[in-house]
């Protein structure tokens, strides 16, 4: 739009250039999370993705990022990772934004690194999981039971909230959430607290 003669105003949209993404290691591998960043930067044309995840690399992470193209994968993991992507290191590329989430000391890594103006941008800041899901009586409480573990799984500071008018759904949902996580390899970290 020109806004006087020879002023124009418009609007351009380019990819960031390189970006970094920091996949966690941990109980379980999430490839979904290299899924979610890397075909992203994909689809908005990055030149140059990089991945950092702590070692071993689960194979499901090797495999999803080779699926997305990504280029660079490093061995490295934790605050130390973010201060590769950020400045760059010896093998590690510098790269223009870091994506992915972490614990306390990597979402401390990369707000420090993104206040820096040598560093890189960032994301966000993470935070603990929070859901809280609203059911009625047609409610099947096997889903429900699921949705509530799904980010119960994230850490003890997750918080999964059940908010019903009907006593039997609150029940069955409870019941629901005993039986799977009776099922479930990784139950330690999934059980909520409450009634």
């Amino acid at each position: 739009m020109e806004t006087q003669p020879g002023v124009r105003c418009q609007q351009v949209t380019r990819p960031v250039a390189s970006v970094g993404l920091y996949i966690p290691g941990g109980s379980a591998p999430l490839f979904s999370t290299v899924l979610m960043l890397a075909t992203p930067a994909r689809i908005a044309g990055c030149q140059n993705v990089v991945l950092c995840s702590p070692p071993p690399i689960a194979d499901e992470i090797l495999y999803a990022a080779q699926l997305c193209g990504v280029q660079e994968i490093f061995n490295v993991g934790g605050a130390q990772a973010i201060a590769a992507l950020a400045f760059g290191s010896e093998s590690v590329p510098k790269v223009d934004k870091i994506f992915g989430p972490g614990n306390a000391f990597v979402t401390e890594a990369k707000r420090q690194v993104s206040q820096r103006l040598d560093g890189a941008a960032i994301d966000m800041p993470a935070g603990p999981s929070e859901v809280l899901v609203i059911a009625d009586s047609g409610a099947t409480p096997d889903f429900v039971a699921s949705d509530l573990l799904s980010q119960a799984e994230h850490g003890p500071d997750s918080q999964v909230i059940l908010l019903t008018p009907d006593a039997d759904i609150a029940r069955k949902v409870a019941e629901a959430v005993e039986r799977q996580l009776a099922e479930l390899p990784r139950a330690r970290g999934h059980r909520p607290a409450g009634p």
